[in-house]
């Protein structure tokens, strides 16, 4: 039998956050931590948790400042006045420490998809040392120059307009040629996946798809220009195991070039076990896609495979 159980702690911001956390009786092999994407939340994960649950893993995540239950309507896309995207990787870390506390002696992997693929790669140059394995979901490649003109734009908008108020202009910036490869489009999200339903259960959701505010766009691109800092992948750990997983149609990826370019910078830093899986056909939510059940199947073996 798999439980949910919800517990509250903290944000290094000082506001409450929820940490869901699914375990099932049986012997412990390991615990995954997952790290969501923008504009959804950590429940849109119950479906792959409970499957990794069934493979004998416990499974933790939360939803990031400005997302999910925990945010109010007006905090949406928004991390905080300053210093946001250190407090998302803050946060990852505190809900790590309270699960070594739980689980102590167990071994750990993070998960991150997009969003949280960035959130995870800056967490790994921190705490990297402290995990048995890592998996990269729908990820990519932002060189420092296009991180500082979105960034000018975000700021653009946050003196203009208000820091906390939605920036429709850096979001068509972001995300007007997502749906280019998929037209004629039936809806804005189609980028997401090929499966129809799940993508009509995303933009039914209230808490997904909302704009994020100009200091959310801001923070994000500054948390991207430091990735784009190579000489910092020198923190990671060279025998830490790292999986990138992506669909070769993900316009986040720039249909698995982006997710190369950062795998061959993880192997140039050092790192000894790199490997890359891109999914035909498939688009930018894995987990949500017509063939999520082998992408799980392929997950659940790979770290099995790096988790004993």
């Amino acid at each position: 039998m798999i439980t949910l159980e919800k517990i509250p702690f903290t944000s290094v911001a000082g506001q409450p956050l929820t940490l869901y956390l699914w375990q099932t009786d049986a012997p412990c092999r390991g615990v995954i931590q997952l790290v969501h994407g923008m504009a959804e939340h950590i429940a849109r994960y119950d479906r792959l948790a409970r499957a990794l649950c069934a493979a004998g893993y416990t499974v933790a995540g939360h939803s990031h400042l400005g997302h999910g239950e925990d945010a109010r309507e007006d905090e949406l896309g928004f991390f905080g006045r300053k210093d946001g995207w250190d407090h998302l990787v803050e946060d990852v870390h505190a809900a790590h420490e309270m699960l070594l506390k739980r689980f102590p002696g167990q071994r750990f992997a993070i998960l991150g998809h997009s969003m949280g693929s960035f959130v995870t790669r800056e967490y790994l140059l921190r705490y990297g040392g402290d995990l048995t394995a890592a998996v990269i979901c729908g990820t990519g490649w932002f060189p420092g120059p296009l991180c500082s003109v979105a960034r000018a734009a975000a700021a653009l908008c946050g003196v203009f307009g208000g820091w906390q108020k939605p920036a429709p202009l850096v979001d068509r910036l972001m995300s007007k040629d997502n749906n280019k490869a998929f037209a004629p489009a039936r809806t804005p999200f189609d980028w997401l996946s090929r499966d129809t339903a799940e993508v009509d259960k995303y933009m039914a959701d209230l808490r997904c798809g909302f704009l994020f505010t100009a200091r959310g766009y801001y923070d994000m691109f500054t948390g991207l220009k430091n990735l784009s800092r190579l000489h910092r992948l020198a923190a990671l750990p060279g025998n830490l195991p790292v999986l990138f997983i992506s669909g070769d149609a993900d316009p986040i990826g720039t249909q698995g070039k982006g997710v190369n370019t950062v795998a061959q910078q993880f192997r140039d830093a050092g790192v000894r076990d790199v490997t890359v899986r891109l999914y035909p056909g498939a688009r930018h939510e894995l987990f949500n896609e017509t063939n999520r059940d082998e992408i799980t199947a392929e997950l659940i073996d790979w770290l099995n495979r790096h988790m004993k």
